[in-house]
């Protein structure tokens, strides 16, 4: 049985591969951990992100942040210390992985960690509109 997918409609061509990775998108939100994202306006008159993540108890060296083919992911994983002794384990020493969408022609400018926030920097700068007249030929 073919799938049908909003994404399969006849006007919208070449998003096979955003199809693909907004399924993957729904699949990977658990819901842990927490995030804000927040739109700043920059004096160019482009826009800033800023993605705030909740990741206490993480090192820098524990989190990885990639932008790769129009997604951010960010993985962190805890090593966990066998010479400690709970008596009681409400942290959970957790690995996670999130991955937010961005739009063409934005980049990630930064990423910083600071009290236990890890603040992930995206910028869209001002798009030009491009319009451009093709020229029709005559087939004979």
């Amino acid at each position: 049985m073919t799938r049908v997918s909003l994404f399969s409609a006849p006007f919208l061509l070449g998003f096979d591969a955003f199809e693909e990775r907004f399924d993957r998108l729904a699949k990977s939100s658990d819901g842990y951990p927490p995030y804000n994202i927040e739109r700043v306006s920059a004096q160019d008159g482009g826009e800033t992100y800023l993605i705030s993540i909740a990741v206490a108890g993480f090192a820098r060296n524990e989190l990885e942040v990639i932008a790769e083919d129009n997604q951010i992911l960010v993985r962190g994983q805890q090593a966990e210390d066998q010479t400690r002794q709970y008596l009681h384990r409400g942290i959970a020493a957790r690995q996670f992985q999130r991955t937010f969408l961005v739009a063409e022609g934005m980049r990630v400018d930064s990423a910083e960690l600071k009290d236990g926030l890890l603040v992930v920097s995206v910028y869209r700068p001002v798009a030009d509109p491009v319009a451009r007249r093709i020229e029709i030929r005559s087939v004979e």
